[in-house]
This record gives structure tokens, sequence and C-alpha cells, in this order.
């Protein structure tokens, strides 16, 4: 797989006699999973045939029995950024991580880092920063967690790269 998909779901085991698999969603955006839609697998590409988000089942075209669908235990599903961007509705203020990591982390005019990753804790998401090199010169800590939270966000820019923060440094300098 390149790095240019993200893994969204993964299928667990076989369910009633009709090729059902229980369904375990990575993604806060479940609607995107509809029948018809195509995805990438580590067992090729698989289509939609049904689903069931109340239930977390799903089938897919040509694994319509028992026996096809248990070659589809733990196969697990991926989307490209173009696929994520067309099928899924961000909400005012809400960002695709892979446009979140690799921002630069700024509070007043001064770059505190850069997102390397997003980690959830919770019902919490975290920026792991990765420390600008002036600082972590300067005795600060290589890397540290930002709570993604209105308390120290202000904004974020993804067409500059840049979020916008107050008092993270006061978490650099605790880390």
């Amino acid at each position: 797989m390149s790095n240019d998909n993200f893994f969204i779901a993964q299928i667990g085991r076989t369910i009633g006699l009709w090729g059902d698999l229980k369904f375990h969603l990575h993604t806060d955006f479940p609607e995107q999973f509809k029948v018809g839609q195509t995805y990438k697998s580590d067992r090729g590409e698989l289509t939609i045939a049904d689903i069931n988000h109340k239930r977390g089942t799903i089938r897919f075209r040509g694994y319509e029995s028992v026996d096809s669908a248990k070659k589809l235990t733990n196969a697990k599903l991926y989307a490209n950024e173009a696929q994520t961007k067309e099928n899924c509705e961000l909400d005012e203020g809400q960002y695709f991580w892979f446009d979140v990591i690799g921002c630069s982390v700024k509070q007043d005019d001064e770059v505190l880092g850069v997102v390397e990753d997003i980690q959830r804790m919770a019902e919490t998401d975290y920026l792991a920063v990765k420390t600008d090199a002036v600082l972590v010169e300067a005795g600060l800590s290589k890397q540290f967690l930002l709570p993604y939270i209105e308390r120290y966000i202000l904004k974020v820019d993804t067409e500059e790269k840049v979020v916008y923060t107050k008092d993270a440094k006061d978490i650099l300098e605790a880390s």
C-alpha cells in the first residue's frame, strides 16, 4: 500500500448465510460506505453490495456466499485522499488528519514545530508535534502532544499549512 491510502475499516467474521461480514470502522465518516462504492483492500478491490450500519454488517459483490465471504475475514479497507474528500462531508472547523499533518504549529509569531501525527485518546485528538530545532537546542523537549481543543487551537489554515495556537508553548515547556 502506498502512503496516499488511509486505513478506514476492517472486515470481521462471516454472519448468516448470504456472505454478510462484521464491519469495524476506523474512520469518523461511516456515511462514506454506500452500496456500489469500491474500495482498495489487501485482497484487491471490493465493491459494496449491501451494508447495514445498525447491525455493523457489510456484503461485497462476488462474495455473496459464506464460503467466498470467509476469504475476506480480517481484510483491511483503504481509501485514498481524493476518494476521502469526495465521500466525506466536513462540518465547519473540521479537517482531515492528512490536511493537518505537516502543518507548522505557531504561537504568536513563533514556530513551535510541525505536526508529525495525530493520536486519539478517549474522545480527544492530540497533535504529535516535532519541536522546532531552535527550541530543541534551547533545551526543550524534541516532541510534545498538543490537545486539539478550543483551549489551545485558535485556527487551522490548511492552505497555508499552519495551526495557530495559544498557550501551546506552556505544554512544550512542561513536556
